[in-house]
């Protein structure tokens, strides 16, 4: 099975939103990128195979296997938001701002469901991670009138 995240970057926080067959699933939240330091940045686009984790903290949740540079990458229902996140990824239902998020434990829930669902049917799940281009392209254009002159004055 495969999960598709589209991330967009800001300087306080990395967000995206999560998608299974084209459907949306939860939103995502991260560090922001720095330059893939370990437990301060967001990790790096690529393909990465999800597995199950249990622990004490967290409870059933899931981890990311073979990213580089990091030993151990989850994706959890940290409550207190990506102040001691350090390098996961938290899914949630409704983005309040930038690296704020709500309904975390439900969203990770929706998560855990999936991954089950492609354990019954004897599939592997990973999750790609890539850049949202919309979001990407809308900001360019906001802020580059040489490249979009008619986008950034208002003109269609």
């Amino acid at each position: 099975m495969e999960w598709v995240l589209h991330r967009s970057y800001y300087p306080k926080g990395t967000h995206g939103v999560l998608q299974v067959h084209g459907r949306f699933v939860c939103f995502c939240m991260e560090q922001p990128w720095q330059d893939s330091s370990k437990a301060l940045s967001c990790i790096p686009e690529g393909r990465y195979e999800v597995l199950p984790r249990l622990s004490q903290q967290y409870g059933h949740h899931l981890s990311l296997s073979d990213v580089p540079g990091c030993k151990q990458v989850l994706l959890h229902a940290d409550k207190n938001g990506l102040h001691e996140l350090q390098g996961g990824i938290v899914p949630v239902l409704e983005l309040t701002g930038i690296a704020q998020g709500l309904h975390a434990k439900p969203a990770l829930e929706r998560l855990l469901l999936l991954y089950c669902e492609a354990v019954e049917e004897q599939e592997a799940v990973y999750l790609t991670i890539t850049y949202n281009t919309h979001e990407y392209l809308r900001t360019l254009s906001a802020t580059h009138p040489a490249v979009f002159p008619d986008a950034a004055y208002g003109r269609d």
